[in-house]
């Protein structure tokens, strides 16, 4: 979980960075920050904010199911395997999605990810029959 805490922390790093940098190289005006809406951005600006709100989206699952591995005091070599798969996907997934960001491999490597998380899941319920 703490792989993608940091990940989370770098990507706000790099989004807040760019946000300031537009303003000040006067891509952008600071008003459109107060709603996100009216303007045209630079493409990077809406990569690293997208890439940013993605942290939010399906790694809650994977905070959760952790979290219930952890709480449960349920060891599995499946779990650990399968966390570590997701986390690594995940940083996979940013690195694409801020750098070249093609479309086909952003989605594979996100549906690789979002099995990994299913898949620990199904095995901490099935821990639990």
């Amino acid at each position: 979980m703490f792989v993608m805490v940091l990940l989370t922390f770098f990507i706000g790093c790099i989004a807040v960075k760019t946000r300031f940098a537009s303003v000040t190289n006067g891509e952008v005006r600071l008003q459109y920050y107060k709603l996100m809406e009216g303007v045209d951005v630079p493409e990077f600006v809406t990569k690293t904010s997208r890439c940013f709100n993605n942290q939010f989206e399906v790694p809650v699952l994977f905070y959760v199911v952790c979290s219930l591995y952890v709480g449960l005091g349920i060891e599995s070599m499946v779990g650990v395997v399968f966390a570590w798969g997701f986390a690594l996907l995940r940083v996979a997934h940013a690195c694409i999605h801020l750098t070249y960001n093609r479309v086909l491999h952003r989605m594979l490597v996100f549906w690789a990810a979002f099995i990994c998380v299913m898949v620990l899941w199904v095995n901490l319920l099935l821990l639990q029959i």
